[in-house]
């Protein structure tokens, strides 16, 4: 056995090198970009009229109340900008620091049943991962519900496999407080993960003691019904209808505000979310009758499983949903990578993906040919000013990164793979994030700043931006504008109007006062 000392030391460079890539992946130029339109700006929104009004209750957007999410996300954004001041750093602060939270809980839940190098490689994926990335740095719940999930699935787990009461009351509380945060998909993730690990394991019995711990569903509803009652108390029915009927239900059964998809949505999402550690994943489907052989690998699948399914069948399809299910996609992939007979060709993956940005000059043009969407246009002509040679130096120095990293005889595939993450990780937090910031959200936020100086009243019409409120910090009217009135729109919608004054135009972003 390894002494003691050598197994805290360890276990302490791998938690600093953990917490490098949380640092480097999720806080680094956090702010740098605009709030993205629609859901950073509405949860963003919500948080500064929530500082604004005092009422720390009920979300209001624009004036109304917003049924979409519970409280906890908010209260999380309130406490971040009366600490950091209304900036994007502090509506983002709350989801980056629920990711390296979810990190870190996937290292101190796996090293003791993988050992510290495994249960590392599993975290520093998740750090690494595009669709993760992108997520644990945007000002809407995922972040923070991912990481009460990860925390609730752990020590459900760490139950079954020992027993413990106090690991239990753990579970619950964390499913309290991710309900808080997103809701019932908080808890049905978990209970129907552990019915169907419990169903195959033919231990239903112990599912039903567990489920049913009477101190456990105390703690849970402690955490979760004062909020619940004291909303509905204070708007009703129309709390019940709007958070419960609409923003739940209704997203299942049918296709909510025209995101849907096929069966097969999620596979593409999978492909690209994973980005750059997606080879890993075929390894994982070739090695599957292997994996089935060993208990808590059953779990993962199953967890995994359940997620793809769940949300392949619902009528409302959105892309960051998957991630529900990525943990244990990443711990699976962390246990096969030494089981792949050709690991360089986990570098295939990133450099096509490389080698795609590197083609959008060219297919800027073509796709301009090709559409006859004004607005769509617009952005396109936006981009290929922002497309140019520094973009491609940039791109083109990833490429030959990429293509380095393989080289190096020294490093293991497992170090290469993070490498090739910290690349990744760096070129999407450094250069393209800003880029998407200054093509589709800084026009935005320009038009606010000037209607704030300007004290201009504004009506909003064919086009939704909350960002503008929080930017602006005033709200707006939404509906056709009347002569005399300021309006902010498209390019789209500025082709509807009687040849009215334009103030400020740019990628597609239009304000205009229409002529008395």
């Amino acid at each position: 056995m390894r002494p003691l000392i050598t197994i805290k030391s360890e276990t302490g460079w791998f938690l600093a090198a953990l917490a490098t890539l949380i640092l480097a992946s999720f806080f680094l130029c956090l702010g740098s970009a605009p709030l993205f339109d629609v859901d950073e700006g509405a949860f963003s929104e919500a948080t500064r009229e929530m500082m604004v009004s005092k009422n720390y209750l009920t979300t209001m957007l624009n004036g109304a109340p917003r049924f979409d999410k519970p409280i906890l996300i908010y209260w999380l954004q309130l406490a971040s900008v009366k600490l950091f001041g209304l900036n994007e750093f502090a509506f983002r602060f709350p989801s980056a620091l629920g990711g390296g939270v979810w990190a870190t809980s996937i290292f101190f839940a796996m090293r003791r049943e993988m050992g510290n190098r495994q249960a590392f490689f599993a975290a520093a994926m998740m750090v690494l991962s595009l669709q993760v990335l992108v997520i644990a740095r945007a000002a809407i719940a995922d972040g923070v519900l991912n990481c009460f999930l990860a925390l609730t699935m752990f020590s459900l787990l760490h139950h079954y496999n020992t027993g413990s009461k106090p690991v239990l009351s753990l579970a619950f509380a964390a499913a309290g407080f991710g309900m808080l945060t997103k809701g019932p998909i908080a808890v049905i993730i978990p209970v129907a993960v552990t019915f169907l690990f419990s169903l195959q394991e033919k231990s239903l019995k112990t599912w039903f003691r567990m489920l049913c711990n009477p101190s456990g569903i105390a703690l849970f509803f402690a955490i979760t019904l004062p909020w619940y009652l004291l909303e509905y108390r204070e708007q009703g029915m129309n709390f019940v209808e709007g958070f419960f009927f609409t923003h739940n239900i209704n997203r299942f059964n049918s296709s909510f505000e025209g995101h849907s998809g096929s069966l097969f949505y999620y596979i593409p999402v999978i492909i690209l979310g994973l980005t750059p550690f997606t080879g890993l994943v075929f390894t994982v489907l070739f090695n599957i009758k292997s994996l089935l052989s060993d208990r808590m690998n059953r779990f993962f699948l199953i967890w995994f499983g359940f997620v793809f399914l769940f949300f392949s069948l619902s009528g409302t399809k959105l892309p960051h949903y998957m991630i529900y299910g990525y943990t244990p996609l990443f711990i699976l992939m962390a246990r096969v990578l030494p089981l792949s007979h050709h690991p360089r060709l986990f570098a295939i993956c990133p450099l096509l993906q490389l080698a795609t940005f590197a083609t959008l000059p060219l297919l800027l043009p073509v796709a301009l040919q090709y559409s006859d969407d004004s607005y769509v246009r617009a952005l396109i002509e936006g981009c290929r000013g922002l497309t140019g040679q520094s973009y491609l130096l940039i791109i083109g120095a990833a490429i030959a990164g990429v293509a380095l990293i393989q080289l190096q005889p020294r490093l293991s595939a497992e170090w290469k793979l993070i490498a090739t993450g910290v690349l990744f990780a760096l070129l999407v937090n450094v250069s393209l994030i800003p880029l998407a910031g200054k093509l589709m959200q800084e026009p935005v936020k320009e038009v606010a700043l000037i209607a704030k100086n300007k004290g201009y009243k504004i009506v909003m019409w064919k086009t939704w931006n909350p960002s503008f409120l929080v930017y602006s910090t005033s709200f707006v009217e939404k509906r056709i504008p009347r002569p005399g009135e300021i309006v902010l729109t498209t390019v789209k919608g500025l082709e509807l109007l009687d040849n009215p004054a334009v103030l400020y135009r740019k990628n597609g972003i239009v304000l205009a006062k229409l002529r008395q």
